[in-house]
């Protein structure tokens, strides 16, 4: 199993350039079954997620070909099987994106249901109780959903909570269902609108996405396209942090700077001076960094999978930050390793109180989840002496070559076998 060894104390200078959005590009892969039509994407990240995605539509039928410099075609030309099983669906709960697509253009299908997660309930309720007001029948058997519908109908659907998923999944089963859809409540989140300008190309009606409302009316088939995945906003926003904890200057290029606003907000509450270009941002961390205070939130608030990156930032602020987390109960687990390292922090229910610390020192972690790798790596940057981070296939679902980018900026990071 890799690992990763950091020596901190050095400062990241120069020009880092983001991938495509992991969370993106998923719900953009599984779109692929609703047309016969070739869908041909640009700038998707070769992660592990991408991967397992990929290979649960090739067992469906789907014709995916080699993935070349972020470039990957996908043709359903005929769907074989439309069967998600546990095999693969427990190693990624995204794989429950082919419900909707699947029950849109078969008319049937069989997915497995994901699970636990290790940072907290992801019940996929609201994807079902959209798509029984669609029409749909659905059953649950040895732990498979197993739906039918002749044909998805148009319907008003008032979800409960707010669900990237679930309201990325009801849009795709919106699209080929006969009639009008409103999504109420919907997800704002900007992968979101990345997916409905997909398929807009693809020729679908959508209107209001990235509002809490979306229009789809229904058209009788999809045609192939071609579309570019969004930057990846977390991947940015961690370099962000990471310069912010280190000190130094770096460019982040190829990212889409109106995606990142509360992150860009609380970095520059902590003292790091930023410049923003059209596709492009520009951090500089002139000294220690003051210590932040956060509350997560979905978008456009800060984001859940930021809130890991930042508190290994203010581990070494000037100051003390309370960081709360409102969407996912299980995530600080990452708070128990920054311990390791000589962080000071004390968890009250939902939230942390991080004291800064003059100094963290190196030691072996553990990374439990994507998000906690992450703010792993952050702390070992700064940290003095070597940080070894084991179980870092986590981080090969969200972060494209990241020991090869840090690399270039100047850090001491390797992969260990």
């Amino acid at each position: 199993m890799d690992r990763l060894k950091i020596t901190g104390g050095r400062p990241l200078e120069g020009e880092v350039r983001v991938s495509g959005a992991k969370n993106a590009a998923l719900p953009i892969l599984a779109a692929s079954l609703l047309t016969d039509g070739a869908l041909a994407l640009e700038n998707v990240p070769r992660l592990m997620d991408v991967r397992t995605m990929a290979k649960l539509l090739a067992q469906m039928g789907v014709e995916v070909g080699a993935q070349d410099d972020g470039r990957l075609q996908l043709q359903a030309r005929r769907i074989a099987d439309p069967t998600a099983g546990y095999a693969l669906v427990k190693t990624m709960r995204a794989s429950v994106l082919v419900l909707g697509p699947l029950l849109a253009r078969c008319g049937r299908a069989r997915v497995s249901l994901p699970g636990g997660c290790a940072i907290g309930a992801r019940p996929v309720d609201q994807h079902v109780k959209g798509l029984q007001a669609m029409g749909a029948e659905i059953d649950v058997e040895h732990g498979d959903m197993i739906a039918s519908a002749k044909r998805l109908r148009g319907a008003q659907i008032a979800m409960d909570v707010v669900t990237v998923t679930g309201t990325e999944n009801l849009m795709m089963a919106a699209v080929l269902a006969e009639g009008v859809t409103v999504l109420e409540n919907a997800a704002c989140e900007p992968e979101v609108v990345d997916l409905a300008d997909c398929l807009a190309s693809m020729g679908a009606k959508i209107e209001g996405a990235g509002t809490g409302t979306i229009r789809i009316e229904g058209v009788a088939s999809l045609s192939g396209a071609r579309h570019r995945v969004m930057p990846d906003r977390i991947e940015t926003g961690t370099y962000l942090a990471a310069v912010a904890a280190t000190g130094g200057k770096v460019r982040v290029s190829g990212s889409a700077p109106g995606t990142v606003g509360a992150t860009v907000d609380k970095l520059r509450q902590a003292g790091a001076r930023i410049d923003c270009g059209a596709d492009r941002i520009d951090i500089e961390m002139p000294g220690r960094a003051r210590a932040v205070s956060l509350i997560t939130a979905p978008y456009p608030g800060f984001a859940t999978d930021m809130q890991a990156q930042f508190m290994a930032l203010d581990c070494v602020a000037e100051g003390t930050g309370t960081i709360t987390e409102t969407i996912f109960e299980n995530r600080f687990m990452h708070a128990q390793e920054l311990q390791r390292l000589g962080a000071d922090i004390a968890i009250q229910g939902n939230t942390a109180v991080v004291k800064g610390v003059g100094a963290l020192q190196g030691a072996t972690v553990m990374a439990t989840d994507l998000r906690a790798s992450a703010s792993l790596v952050v702390a070992g940057l700064v940290a003095q002496g070597e940080t070894v981070i084991d179980r870092i296939y986590h981080l090969d679902r969200g972060y494209e070559a990241l020991e090869r980018k840090l690399s270039a900026l100047g850090a001491k990071i390797s992969r260990v076998s």
